[in-house]
């Protein structure tokens, strides 16, 4: 009978520690993943309501479970609102990670662990070829896009996404609760694939805190702007809000437009644009638009596009400097629409020829895509498009992006109200990179 219950008391014991439960607070959640711009490297970003370590276990794929950890830290954030919500925000960087390797891994300490996750490491050569998902505006509510996206990068179509401003609708909201909850719906996605940002508009309450916190992107500046490489282009994240929230400080725009402009110069000296002839940019509010809103894109002066004249110092536009050093391509949001234009500079159009207009342009290609869905639904156009509008849709979706090479850029429209249907699809090609390509 003492041994019985001796057994019994060991089979309660296992059971009891098979079912502990970490302490309340500490289990991690919205994990997501990023490229903090160093050579094989990848940051994992969590959270938790309580303070514990930052810890990463992880392998490469098909080895021993966990064998490697890489510890970080956490940030404290105060949501502003009047609960005054206090969340961790952990970050860890795994380094010296094999190129182009498939990892397993898990996120959190002894007090509580995520599920397991894994993701492909940055394929570091100059002839790789990336496969990204570009939207914007994409919120907890009616996130239309949301399902397709998630079933895609389980199927592995995607090397990069790129969500180009408005997150949630709005993080702020219900004391940062609303942006806790969309975390946790893109978990699904930016846990296994690189989920790289730029903030927008509906990021604005308590000086873009939630966007600053929230996302681990490349550089010092709070996420605000920087710039990384992947295969044979440099791609570069900034903020088009510095025009609209003087509030928060002018010195913000001219830092901002001093970086573009050194950014540039770094990326346009010889060695760099042979290396990586494609220059990428990606913003919310785009210069350009036909859409019937009154938004800063409607205006033929646009503030992103040409400066602001009413600030002591004027304070100078963006259409200029990317051009004169020789942009390719510009990704916007903000607009509840699709529009792909025709290459333009000026209000005017260079196309490359009458038959192959994204043939050598002679000047930069837009594309506004930031019709993901949220609760504000769709936005509408003016009934004649303006000359260098050369295709729009209202349909919820999202547009795919592959660097082919060093010549030829893929994109393409999917419609999400179409059953993921490809509505419009271009092969950018560019046998001449940088301001001689105006030429």
């Amino acid at each position: 009978m003492a041994l019985l219950l001796q057994c019994l008391g060991l089979i309660s014991g296992l059971i009891s520690a098979a079912v502990s439960v970490p302490p309340i607070g500490t289990q991690p959640e919205q994990v997501h993943i990023s490229y903090p711009g160093v050579k094989n490297s990848m940051v994992i970003t969590w959270s938790t309501s309580n303070q514990t370590e930052s810890v990463v276990e992880f392998n490469l794929w098909g080895q021993t479970l966990f064998s490697h950890e890489m510890k970080g830290n956490y940030s404290v954030f105060i949501d502003g609102g009047p609960e005054n919500r206090t969340t961790y925000i952990h970050r860890v960087t795994l380094s010296d990670l094999r190129p182009g390797a498939a990892y397993v891994y898990h996120c959190g300490s002894d007090a509580g662990w995520s599920d397991i996750f894994s993701f492909t490491s940055l394929n570091e050569s100059l002839s790789f070829s990336p496969r990204f998902a570009l939207f914007g505006d994409m919120g907890n509510e009616n996130p239309q896009s949301l399902s397709r996206l998630q079933k895609e990068t389980q199927m592995g179509m995607y090397d990069v996404i790129l969500h180009i401003g408005d997150f949630a609708y709005d993080m702020h909201e219900d004391n940062g609760r609303i942006g806790d909850e969309f975390m946790r719906q893109i978990e699904s996605i930016a846990a296994y694939t690189p989920y790289m940002t730029c903030p927008g508009n509906h990021e604005w309450s308590y000086n873009f805190s939630h966007y600053r916190y929230r996302f681990s992107m490349p550089g010092h500046t709070e996420n605000l702007w920087y710039s990384w490489n992947i295969g044979p282009a440099h791609i570069i994240s900034f903020s088009t809000e510095v025009y609209f929230y003087l509030e928060y400080g002018l010195d913000l725009l001219f830092r901002q437009y001093e970086w573009l402009k050194r950014d540039l110069q770094e990326a346009n000296s010889p060695d760099q644009r042979s290396e990586r002839p494609w220059i990428i940019t990606m913003a919310h509010r785009p210069m350009y638009c036909s859409n019937d809103d009154g938004d800063d894109c409607t205006r033929f002066e646009s503030y992103v596009r040409r400066g602001r004249n009413d600030t002591k110092p004027t304070a100078p536009g963006l259409e200029d400097l990317f051009y004169q050093y020789g942009v390719d391509l510009e990704l916007w949001a903000h607009e509840h629409t699709y529009e792909r234009l025709w290459p333009v500079y000026d209000y005017k159009v260079y196309n490359g020829s009458f038959k192959e207009p994204y043939v050598n342009p002679k000047a930069p290609v837009h594309i506004i895509t930031g019709s993901a869905g949220c609760r504000e639904k769709h936005d509408g156009f003016i009934p004649k498009p303006r000359c260098w509008s050369a295709f729009r849709s209202t349909d919820y979706g999202y547009t795919r992006m592959q660097l082919i090479n060093s010549t030829h850029l893929h994109l393409e429209q999917v419609s999400d109200d179409q059953y993921g249907k490809v509505i419009d699809q271009i092969m950018l090609v560019k046998e001449v990179h940088g301001p001689d390509a105006w030429l």
